[in-house]
């Protein structure tokens, strides 16, 4: 199995054609350029309208793909409520939404948060139905219900080519049983995800995503802890927000610092699967991801696999988030070029 994981990896990477059938790919790009557009049936249904550079009305997925992007990244959540901004995306309403970006011509990143909303280092909460399960019941829930969106996925012909097991990690899963406090636990729990996911389909590549990409103490100790117990995934997936980390300018020269040590250190590929600068200052966001882009392209070994825009989409005067990179009038800002490279 590791030898096979090695084999479709190196495949994947250098974009060779020869993919098996079920994974429905005939050419993969060797470097990613994305971004995750979770709210967008949410936007659609609201009214919001999309336009181009040039004031032309537009599927945003459309849009995105004439500026260069070639990734499409979607979280699910188990029960998620109504809310337009901190609900949806539930199991059906992900495979619905990943049949139509696998139209578009995308790859795709099905991320599993693992609760009913937002999972991330300040909170990551179990599922409601999820709550009086003892451990053992838990990995089986885990394996159950990520098998089940990997199995309604396979059924409409989509088989995605990431797959996250959990969001931001830091504090760990499905607390208190899957916290960092205890890595073994942890680890079995993210194993359980990682076996399903394999299951169904043995091509899609398996992310452990942190935030705080430019702290390598932060990476050093979270996957040296780790490894003790679960080594099954091929990526190590971080977010990357200048807002967080201090200005790009000082801070991305630790990101990809950080990236090349776990490359050294543990043999993984690297990906910054989120991203975003404030929407306002365009100038400023291009050239951060411009130099982003290069950055991880860059990666020794080509191990650097690619940049996603976290809701590059998600207008503020629609989401309340300023960190996208659209205006309110329904345009892109100039950010969005910076994928065209």
């Amino acid at each position: 199995m590791r030898f096979m994981g090695f084999l479709v990896l190196t495949l994947l990477v250098i974009g060779c054609s020869d993919v098996p059938k079920k994974n429905s790919r005939t050419e993969v790009e060797r470097f990613f350029k994305g971004a995750d557009v979770s709210w967008l049936p949410q936007m659609e249904q609201s009214g919001f309208v999309f336009y181009d550079f040039d004031g032309r009305e537009k599927d945003l997925l459309d849009i995105l793909r004439e500026n260069g992007m070639n990734i499409i990244r979607l979280r699910t959540w188990v029960n998620p409520s109504d809310d337009p901004i901190n609900g949806h995306c539930s199991a059906d309403e992900t495979v619905d939404m990943a049949v139509r970006v696998k139209q578009k011509g995308f790859s795709l990143i099905i991320n599993f948060h693992y609760s009913d909303s937002w999972a991330d280092p300040s909170k990551q909460y179990k599922p409601k139905r999820w709550e009086g399960l003892t451990f053992e019941e838990l990995k089986n829930a885990v394996y159950d219900y990520t098998k089940e969106v990997m199995t309604k996925l396979a059924s409409r012909g989509v088989y995605p080519e990431f797959v996250q097991i959990g969001n931001e990690i830091n504090s760990g899963i499905l607390w208190p049983d899957g916290s960092y406090t205890n890595f073994s636990k942890l680890a079995e729990l993210l194993a359980s995800g990682a076996r399903a996911v394999r299951d169904v389909n043995s091509n899609t590549l398996i992310v452990m995503h942190l935030a705080n990409g430019h702290d390598a103490g932060l990476f050093r100790w979270f996957f040296s802890n780790l490894n003790r117990y679960f080594t099954n995934y091929d990526v190590i997936g971080m977010s990357y927000y200048p807002y967080w980390a201090g200005n790009w300018r000082y801070s991305l020269p630790m990101l990809v610092s950080n990236m090349e040590e776990m490359v050294r250190s543990y043999g993984k590929y690297v990906m910054v699967v989120e991203t975003g600068h404030f929407y306002y200052e365009e100038e400023e966001s291009y050239d951060m991801l411009v130099s982003l882009i290069e950055g991880v392209r860059n990666i020794s070994g080509g191990k650097g696999l690619g940049v996603l825009y976290w809701e590059p989409q998600g207008a503020e005067i629609w989401s309340r988030y300023s960190m996208s990179c659209w205006r309110n009038d329904g345009r892109p800002t100039k950010a969005l070029k910076a994928f065209r490279r």
